[in-house]
């Protein structure tokens, strides 16, 4: 069976010289790795984290591992790609989504809100600091928890009433919240141990690690 669908590149594993399994994200399949056949010609720059792709699906249902050919890319992202903050931000992101996604879930209403951040970060020309502290609070909330201010404050400690504004903010507004790169570390590590703790899975971001070089104290 061959289908048409949008994907979400998560994260990618080399299975030898010539195919790769990419890590998706997609609405007609939830979180699903698929194979890919490369070869020195493929442009291995179209599966960068968060790359929005559209290709053909080849459903096998003898294996769980399907196929993807006829790939091309959905969005260019020459926001992101031009600039390296907007790259770091996507590395986090998309390893907070392999890492807490789960595959085969569900994944429409989740896939046009990643798809609809993902363009967004694109399209921001300034004041983007704070997004990554938004993505991880919108996202809780699309997985179906309700970080009030109450169930935050275990998590955040001496910081809640900072990421109480966040929650009483418009996206706009939250990203003009001025901090700095320290304070966005401790909640960007209050969020993670939040979303861990009522997605009982173990979140161990390595590319947090990279952002907190990135922006500094």
């Amino acid at each position: 069976m061959l289908s048409k669908t949008s994907l979400i590149i998560l994260g990618i594993t080399k299975t030898g010289d010539n195919a790769i399994v990419l890590h998706t994200l997609s609405a007609a399949h939830g979180r699903k790795g698929f194979i890919v056949n490369v070869n020195r010609k493929t442009p291995m720059s179209q599966f960068l984290p968060l790359n929005i792709l559209e290709a053909e699906v080849i459903e096998n249902p003898k294996s769980k591992l399907w196929r993807i050919r006829n790939i091309t890319v959905k969005h260019p992202l020459m926001g992101i790609r031009s600039d390296i903050y907007k790259n770091t931000m996507t590395l986090f992101m998309s390893e907070v989504l392999f890492r807490i996604v789960r595959e085969g879930s569900a994944g429409e209403d989740l896939f046009s809100w990643c798809e609809k951040s993902i363009l967004t970060l694109d399209a921001i020309k300034s004041d983007y600091s704070n997004f990554h502290l938004r993505f991880l609070l919108e996202l809780a909330i699309v997985l179906g928890f309700s970080p009030s201010i109450a169930d935050l404050t275990p998590f955040a400690a001496d910081n809640i009433e900072l990421l109480a504004s966040f929650i009483k903010a418009s996206f706009a507004e939250s990203m003009l919240i001025p901090m700095n790169g320290n304070v966005r570390n401790k909640l960007a590590d209050a969020l993670l141990r939040y979303i861990s703790y009522h997605s009982e899975t173990r979140i161990n971001v390595q590319s947090l690690k990279v952002l907190r070089e990135l922006y500094g104290n």
